[in-house]
């Protein structure tokens, strides 16, 4: 046996991390309430024992209650991620910290984002165009995007660059100055080529290279060890960019590259006995994470030929037999079980969704478990089923879910008379109609093909068979979410919701699983019949509690702001004298009403209508018309409004004669000026 086991010295935390992690332990040392905005790091190992330590991860929708947290007199600590975060949102926090002393805020975004935020501040403007490399979803791009003014481009790669160049909007950068960054996780050699393309076309083009040097590092150093080494182990968590880089790197190196985020993951990795491994990690892992992949895979070795002779036992039908992916097609996949015959599982022994790709769902070098069906020694050929594999290993879960409540999640996958048929993990789990949360005679076709969560209520072993509800499930997830609302909710707060109903007395609105009421007298500032006339089921209103009663479930909503009062409209639009264009609402004997503002009427009297005398207002108006009015009187206490036409009429009429006066009146000169009188005395003569 030559097995050994080699640790790159570029593994584990960057210095940004550490730096991130650092703050958030001592803050948490020190007795602080913390919190962060999202994921510290993208490891849920850590962040499992930094929450144990009583951080809290919150969402930038609850820096509000935080506020008000720390408004009350709590000590409150806000730490900000290595990958930053969006500018106007730390403006925001900056602002709240300084209005509030026991509102604490920790920048842990690591220096290299920094820098990349610097430059990308100042590389885009007027005349300049900034090309930044990397995923546009990632955090970290984001809040560099927050930071720019002016035309942007994300491109996730290389290859993206040189279609963007080669478009229209690519040559519409000629005579900008150009300048390109790249996320600091960036895979280097794409980095590398994405310069190469970009000074083919912009030779004076300005670039940044942004990319961490412990990213580069770590990188050039997992190449080395990939192409020395049988198998690599990568560490870190699946949601982190940088070990998914690091990952897809060795495994195009090295076929046999797994990626770990737990030290049972170990458990799945195949090593022979002449085997080097690499193991590597992310930089969003703590080296004592490495440690502990680093022992599980030394016991795994030590126990090498415990597993190397079980694995060379004979096929059985029935055996549940694990085994490495060497090739994936369209129709099938072909197994290593590390005995004579060789393993094959068709396309609908492998997956229960029949539109999945199997390129998609399973990888060379791939570990997974299957059912012998049939084993041909002549064709040296053992026919497998992963499905019934997988039916069996996981109806131990349904069953331990049944005992602890546990809701689990699966897709409709056959409509029946009596309910729905939901496949979890391979197992089929039977709802009853009455628990699918459809109505009555409803079509519950309309579940078919999509994701439900299930709440497993009856288990018969005997039939092997599950019960399960999706009604049970919302119907937590309803009284969680009332829950949550009567914690929070106080009078004067808003929210923003749908009106689910309307009855003859108010609407009602949807806060977020609870329903409030907004009286008939709360929806308009005028006098109305029926919410209907104002509001339909569907709209969304912005409301404020006037009060409630948690005992009894009601809550009273306020929609009329004081901002929104039509008179208090009126009274910052106009003025005595002002002139405005009315439109004619009704008409009485004594003269016309016409809407100033909406909500606001004013009176034409019939004698300021025309400039002559009328019968009725209905000679020179009607009912929807549009005319200009000037304001003579306005009674603040009795909310009245006096309107006029004959006012402007009569202006109108005054200013035209004033100028036909001044056209008829005779010319005029002065005796002082002899030449002007004398050609004066020529014309009249």
């Amino acid at each position: 046996m030559t097995n050994r086991i080699t640790v790159a010295e570029n593994a584990g935390f960057c210095f940004g991390c550490r730096r991130a992690a650092d703050l958030a332990e001592k803050a948490l040392r020190d007795g602080c309430r913390l919190y962060t905005l999202g994921q510290l790091v993208h490891n849920d190992i850590y962040l499992e024992h930094l929450r144990s330590l009583g951080m809290r991860e919150i969402t930038a929708e609850e820096i509000p209650a935080v506020e008000a947290l720390a408004a009350g007199g709590e000590e409150a600590t806000v730490l900000i991620r290595a990958h930053g975060e969006l500018e106007q949102r730390l403006k925001a926090l900056r602002d709240a910290a300084a209005r509030c002393p026991t509102l604490h805020l920790l920048d842990g975004t690591c220096p290299y984002v920094g820098k990349l935020r610097g430059i990308a501040a100042s590389a885009c403007g007027e005349g300049k165009v900034l090309l930044l490399i990397g995923q546009a979803d990632h955090p970290e791009v984001k809040g560099v995007l927050s930071c720019c003014t002016g035309e942007v481009h994300v491109l996730p790669d290389a290859a993206a660059l040189g279609t963007f160049l080669a478009s229209p909007e690519g040559r519409a950068m000629v005579g900008k100055t150009v300048s390109m960054a790249v996320q600091t996780t960036h895979n280097v050699q794409d980095w590398k080529k994405s310069w190469e393309i970009l000074k083919k076309d912009y030779t004076n083009a300005i670039i940044f290279d942004t990319i961490c040097s412990v990213t580069e590092n770590r990188q050039a150093e997992a190449a080395r060890l990939a192409g020395s080494s049988d198998v690599v182990l990568v560490i870190g968590s699946r949601s982190s960019s940088n070990t998914v880089k690091l990952s897809e790197l060795c495994r195009a190196i090295c076929p046999r590259t797994y990626l770990i985020e737990r030290p049972e993951d170990v458990s799945a990795v195949t090593v022979h006995g002449t085997d080097h491994v690499s193991i590597t990690a992310g930089a969003s892992t703590p080296s004592s994470l490495i440690q502990e992949v680093k022992e599980a895979m030394s016991e795994q070795m030590e126990n090498f030929e415990e597993l190397l002779e079980q694995s060379f036992k004979t096929l059985n039908s029935g055996d549940i037999v694990e085994g490495v992916i060497t090739s994936v097609s369209g129709n099938e996949v072909h197994l290593d079980l590390g005995a004579k015959a060789t393993g094959v599982i068709v396309r609908d022994k492998l997956t229960d969704d029949p539109q999945a790709k199997l390129t998609d769902l399973f990888k060379v070098g791939d570990v997974i478990k299957a059912k012998v069906i049939k084993v041909s020694d002549i064709d040296g050929i053992a026919t497998l089923d992963k499905t019934r594999a997988d039916s069996e290993s996981n109806w131990i879960k349904i069953v331990d879910a049944e005992a602890s409540g546990e809701i689990l999640s699966g897709k409709v996958t056959e409509i029946t008379k009596g309910g729905v048929i939901v496949s979890i993990d391979s197992v089929k789990v039977f709802v009853p109609a009455s628990h699918t949360g459809i109505p009555k005679d409803g079509d519950m076709n309309v579940l078919l093909g999509t994701e439900q969560k299930v709440k497993i209520f009856e288990i018969k072993k005997d039939r092997k068979r599950a019960y399960g509800s999706i009604r049970l499930v919302r119907q937590e997830e309803r009284r969680a979410k009332e829950a949550a609302f009567w914690d929070t909710v106080e009078e004067g707060k808003f929210f923003e919701g749908p009106v689910k109903s309307l009855t003859p007395y108010g609407a009602f609105v949807d806060l977020g699983g609870v329903d409030g009421m907004v009286h008939v007298s709360e929806l308009s500032w005028r006098r109305i019949h029926n919410p209907a006339e104002v509001v339909k089921v569907g709209d969304v209103l912005r409301v404020f509690v006037k009060s409630f009663d948690r005992e009894k479930g009601r809550i009273s909503l306020g929609y009329k702001t004081p901002d929104s009062d039509p008179w208090y409209v009126f009274n910052q639009k106009y003025s005595v004298g002002d002139v405005a264009t009315v439109k004619i609402v009704s008409l009485t004997d004594f003269g016309a009403f016409a809407e100033v503002v909406p909500g606001a009427d004013g009176l034409i009297h019939i004698s300021q209508i025309a400039d002559h005398k009328i019968a009725k207002p209905s000679e020179i108006l009607s009912v929807g018309q549009e005319v200009d009015a000037k304001i003579v009187a306005v009674d603040d206490e009795k909310h009245k409004i006096s309107l006029s036409i004959r006012a402007l009429i009569e202006e109108v009429a005054k200013e035209a004669a004033a100028e036909a006066a001044e056209a008829e009146a005779p010319a005029t000169f002065s005796t002082d000026d002899p030449a002007a009188l004398a050609s004066f005395e020529g014309e009249q003569q």
